[in-house]
């Protein structure tokens, strides 16, 4: 027990009534929960610097209001019958103080759903087909080393960055070393750190439209002025970019499966950024989120694989391949930009615990993690086309895009189908899936639904899409 306990030896208050009024009170208030182990009144004493007796009087007066109990050769506890009062609230500064600008974006609000429901909900994998006995067997062997006696670097374990740059040059074509990689606490903190390294408050940093809408609070709580740049079917449009005097600093796209939409951008528009990224000395960040899982279609080459100018900074994580609870991510950056992301890290929370650096590094040499992929590209892949088939019959009402790869669709709705009313109808029927608002920057000129179907298992895939199905059809009757 580690308590604040204060006695005034020049109160007419005798010693043991405050011990015993301090020890109630933490005991009503809750910091001394039900069934908590008090300290021997010999180390109290010791540690209060009073006599043995006084700390005495006061565990006997608890005793006598039925606050602690004692057993036999094991001590004294607190009783488990007694009400728990509201702790305390911290005290609130009255009006808006001066130091508590509006700096920062709207924060952004995730309402939990009653049980039951089936969640489309976006970038939510599957956690339960990763192999227990080889996870329980790295953990076992972390376990049986005693953790390192001093920090460690802020770029990441050395055996990580090394796997995660052997992992990107065989999947994702990137040429890197281990000292290209700093690793990171997820996708959110690479950009975070990127944004922190470029940016200045006011600077332009264009953002897809519709877009991720964590990472565009992130460069909007950093101070970016952010320029919409408008997405079709094929992600991107480059040529809506700005360029001389009106180039922004950094564009964020997510070229492998853009989000939310899903579209998969093309060669030659991967070229045409690139080209516009060197011509108009600018930064491309690029969120490889999910691209590990791609459908009947050939893989497509990083925009830092074809980055020949240093042009790319290149945001990975293993959120989506094995769990966001790792909350464990990369980031490979031109070595100038580099070297400020770490020293950023560095001031921000030095490394990355650890334990989880050295399990992902295992389970990655291990050969784990890319079969691991493979049989989860076997796995999403009928998911999707129990998807696909479930929604057939509203083909003449309903387009069903971006599926070619990640963990979600688009299904974008006649005009006079209004997705906000097929959201609420669905949800009624236990059935949540999300619209556009929120996706994107200014309104929204799409209408539809989107659809994550990574964490659902099949029945449910099929059972939720059915539902939306009868929704549908009788909001177009």
């Amino acid at each position: 027990m580690d308590l604040p306990l204060q006695l005034d030896r020049t109160s007419v208050v005798p010693l043991h009534r405050q011990l015993t009024q301090q020890l109630r009170q933490a005991i009503l208030d809750g910091r001394l929960p039900a069934g908590a182990r008090l300290p021997s009144t010999r180390s109290l004493a010791a540690e209060l610097g009073i006599s043995r007796n006084v700390a005495l009087a006061a565990f006997d007066d608890l005793f006598a209001d039925g606050y602690v109990v004692g057993q036999h050769g094991s001590g004294t506890y607190v009783a488990h019958d007694l009400p728990v009062l509201p702790r305390p609230a911290m005290p609130t500064p009255s009006g808006a103080p001066r130091w508590l600008r509006p700096t920062a974006p709207p924060a952004l609000t995730f309402e939990p759903l009653r049980p039951g429901v089936i969640e489309f909900r976006l970038g939510k994998p599957a956690v339960q087909s990763v192999p227990p006995d080889v996870w329980r067997k790295i953990w076992a062997d972390i376990g049986s080393h005693p953790p390192p006696a001093d920090y460690g670097a802020p770029s990441g374990d050395p055996e990580l960055r090394a796997a995660i740059a052997g992992y990107l040059g065989r999947a994702r074509g990137v040429a890197c070393g281990p000292d290209d990689i700093v690793v990171t606490s997820g996708a959110i903190q690479s950009l975070d750190l990127l944004a922190r390294a470029i940016l200045l408050p006011g600077d332009v940093a264009a953002f897809e439209e519709p877009g991720y809408p964590v990472s565009r609070h992130v460069l909007l709580g950093r101070g970016a002025r952010i320029l919409p740049v408008p997405v079709d079917d094929d992600g991107v449009q480059v040529d809506a970019l700005p360029s001389g005097s009106d180039a922004p600093y950094v564009v964020y796209v997510t070229p492998s499966h853009q989000y939310p939409l899903g579209g998969r951008l093309p060669i030659p528009r991967r070229m045409a950024l690139l080209e516009w990224a060197a011509a108009n000395d600018a930064l491309i960040v690029e969120d490889d989120y999910d691209s590990e899982f791609r459908f009947d279609a050939p893989p497509l080459p990083a925009l830092a694989g074809l980055d020949t100018s240093g042009r790319v900074a290149y945001i990975g994580t293993f959120s989506k391949v094995l769990s966001p609870a790792l909350r464990l991510g990369y980031l490979v950056a031109p070595p100038p930009l580099r070297e400020r992301v770490v020293r950023l890290k560095h001031l921000t929370d030095f490394h990355t615990p650890w334990p989880v650096q050295r399990a992902l590094a295992s389970f990655i040499q291990g050969g784990h993690l890319e079969r691991h992929i493979r049989r989860m590209r076997r796995e999403y892949a009928e998911k999707r086309a129990a998807l696909r088939a479930t929604l057939a019959p509203v083909e003449p009402l309903a387009r069903l895009i971006g599926l070619e790869a990640g963990l979600h669709a688009f299904l974008e709705l006649r005009e006079e189908i209004d997705a906000r009313d097929i959201a609420r109808e669905t949800l009624a029927r236990n059935v949540a899936v999300s619209t556009l608002d929120g996706y994107y920057h200014a309104m929204s000129p799409r209408n539809g639904i989107l659809l994550g179907y990574g964490g659902l298992e099949l029945a449910e895939i099929v059972s939720g899409a059915a539902v939306l199905v009868d929704v549908i059809q009788r909001k177009a009757r």
